[in-house]
């Protein structure tokens, strides 16, 4: 006899590429640092609610040695700015990103050489960190804002472009063979879970999530995308249910495609995993999209775990679980009957 409340555990891995190789991926930017000392980077990004303009502000301040409030993001008009393509496939910050640093690089590179001519040091003594700029061994130091004027009074504006390009394998045209990514990340997940044996209803206690984003430039963004991807999950495996009927939706509304409320959602424990790309300036890699792939499979794996029956397609609401396991009980009653 099974009890009511039965518990489980599930785990599941996941790979997921970022930044086209059989097509090439490409991003670019400007910066440049400004009268103030401030900093201005012009890139055709889009934010969609993923956080890049904090990420950019950050590349952008750390690159160039500013504080990030200095940074301003321009206009993203593609019509006046760099061409950066789509908001997707987990490619903003490796593409992005890294054209962004890649200008601000070649700014600070200018900025760099006239201070070290002005000061008669070499170049890579030069630092520069939270709007101040020195010779390394030595008392010299100055502002960035003094930096910029000295710059602009030798004839000198310190603004710089990047761009960055996924290096372009292609895939064999007969059999397919090839490398499709530049970078790849990897992630794994546990669900522990409780089964109601009577009702059919699953309930998620807690997900543990391990994923590798290569150079984790915003730690507390790159938690938050775990937790969003997790939430995600949770809702495509046991709630989120869309309906078509010879291609047209038959689910009218929200009333009925049920989504994940704050009273769903488990502790979620994100652990970050930095393994550097060594393709990218800035090391990062990613984590949008590969958040969301372990979760369904490891509350799957965890409902298994818990009542021994595998549901096969999502999400597995409580009539799935039922069925499934009224067919577990038929079954053994019938080899109980044939032994």
């Amino acid at each position: 006899m099974m009890a009511r409340r039965m518990r489980g555990r599930g785990v599941a891995a996941s790979w997921y590429g970022i930044a086209r190789t059989a097509t090439i991926d490409r991003a670019g930017a400007w910066a440049e640092l400004d009268d103030g000392g401030t900093a201005k980077v012009v890139t055709g990004v889009t934010e969609i609610g993923e956080g890049i303009l904090t990420l950019l502000a950050q590349v952008a301040a750390e690159e160039l040695g500013v504080r990030p409030e200095d940074v301003t993001l321009g206009d993203n008009d593609t019509a006046r700015s760099p061409e950066a393509a789509h908001a997707g496939a987990t490619r903003q910050t490796y593409m992005i990103g890294n054209s962004v640093a890649l200008a601000c690089r070649d700014a600070r590179a200018k900025l760099f050489a006239e201070i070290a001519d002005h000061w008669d040091v070499a170049e890579d003594t030069l630092r520069a960190f939270n709007g101040e700029l020195w010779a390394e061994g030595s008392n010299l130091k100055m502002t960035m804002e003094e930096a910029v004027a000295v710059c602009k009074r030798r004839g000198v504006v310190p603004v710089g472009s990047g761009s960055f390009t996924a290096h372009g394998t292609g895939l064999d045209p007969v059999d397919g063979s090839g490398s499709p990514w530049q970078a790849y990340v990897f992630g794994t997940q546990v669900a522990e879970v409780e089964v109601d044996t009577i009702t059919g209803e699953v309930q998620v206690l807690g997900i543990w999530a391990a994923h590798d984003v290569g150079r984790a430039i915003n730690p507390r963004g790159v938690e938050g995308q775990i937790e969003g991807g997790v939430v995600q999950g949770l809702g495509q495996a046991l709630m989120e249910d869309y309906q078509l009927d010879k291609g047209h939706t038959t689910t009218h509304g929200f009333a009925k495609y049920i989504l994940p409320t704050s009273l769903d959602i488990p502790e979620i424990t994100s652990v970050i995993v930095e393994d550097r790309d060594p393709l990218s300036p800035l090391g990062a890699k990613g984590i949008g999209e590969p958040a969301l792939v372990p979760t369904a499979p490891a509350i799957m794996n965890a409902i298994h775990d818990a009542i021994g029956v595998r549901i096969t397609s999502l999400p597995a609401t409580p009539e799935k679980v039922l069925a499934a396991l009224k067919a577990k009980q038929q079954s053994e009653q019938q080899r109980q009957a044939a032994e």
